[in-house]
């Protein structure tokens, strides 16, 4: 596995990617901090880095896109499965390389407070708490654009689908204020997320009767509690909607200046999760 992460982590600077990723987040971090900390003369360097959310709906899909994608297009992903390791710990070796690439503009962005100590108090803690999380987010992201790559063996759809995603999730919370407030939307809404996940279950098993089985118990369990308590669906969607937005729990590390463990596990489980289905993925490939 360290043999397989230093041999992609090595691939991201061998091209133009790794220096691309890192150069475009120094690039926009250093417009922030000259606007909002030198030239605002404001101390949070928190507050320049909460900015930047933007900047993942495109360093994410450059840095995920060749991933899996472009293994798949060249037949290059036969060699990785003759190799005497798991497919998990493929895909951690590929995740993690990406993860080191996206740590290294962070590290030296973790010198920024330190320089503007030069300049007046800054807030140690609140800075590097919003930096962690920052690196949070982007593992988190990053786990879901490794599992969009895995899907497709074209480099340009995995690129425009991961950045869907990432437009998705942070416009999550406008989205959520748009979805109506009555018990009905929120059940359609529900049913359509279930018919979405039952799709996704048939798209990694090709087990039509599975997929078909697990929609409808979950569609049973929804219409039943809709039946019994329908006044817990009322704005029930859209408050889901916000509690799963990835972009806003970054908030909680800039503006509430506490560690929120909540959020901690909340983006750790996101990127388990995505590892897991991005293994499950090319495990059925293999075996297809």
């Amino acid at each position: 596995m360290s043999a397989l992460y230093r041999k992609e982590f090595k691939s991201y600077f061998n091209n133009m990617t790794g220096w691309v990723v890192i150069a475009f987040l120094l690039f926009i971090a250093g417009i922030f901090v000259n606007a909002v900390n030198l030239n605002g003369k404001y101390p949070g360097f928190e507050v320049s880095l909460g900015s930047m959310g933007f900047v993942m709906m495109f360093v994410v899909p450059i840095l995920t896109m060749r991933s899996l994608a472009e293994e798949r297009a060249t037949k290059t992903d036969q060699l990785l499965f003759s190799l005497p390791m798991s497919v998990t710990k493929m895909v951690l070796a590929k995740y993690f390389a990406m993860l080191s690439v996206f740590a290294i503009p962070l590290g030296i962005m973790a010198l920024y407070p330190l320089f503007l100590l030069l300049y007046g108090s800054v807030n140690l803690i609140t800075a590097y708490s919003a930096l962690i999380g920052y690196f949070l987010l982007g593992a988190a992201l990053i786990a879901i654009g490794l599992f969009v790559s895995s899907l497709t063996e074209s480099i340009v759809i995995s690129a425009v689908v991961t950045f869907g995603a990432m437009l998705l999730c942070n416009l999550m919370s406008g989205l959520a204020n748009m979805v109506p407030n009555t018990s009905i939307a929120s059940f359609i809404a529900f049913t359509i997320v279930i018919f979405v996940l039952g799709y996704l279950i048939y798209s990694m098993t090709k087990n039509y009767w599975l997929a078909f089985f697990c929609g409808c118990v979950a569609e049973a369990v929804l219409l039943g509690i809709y039946i019994f308590n329908r006044t817990a669906f009322v704005g029930s969607f859209a408050d889901v909607m916000k509690w799963l937005s990835l972009f806003d729990r970054i908030n909680t590390f800039i503006y509430s200046r506490m560690f929120d463990i909540t959020s901690i596990v909340y983006y750790i489980s996101v990127a388990a999760l995505f590892v897991f289905l991005t293994s499950q993925s090319v495990d059925r490939r293999r075996w297809n």
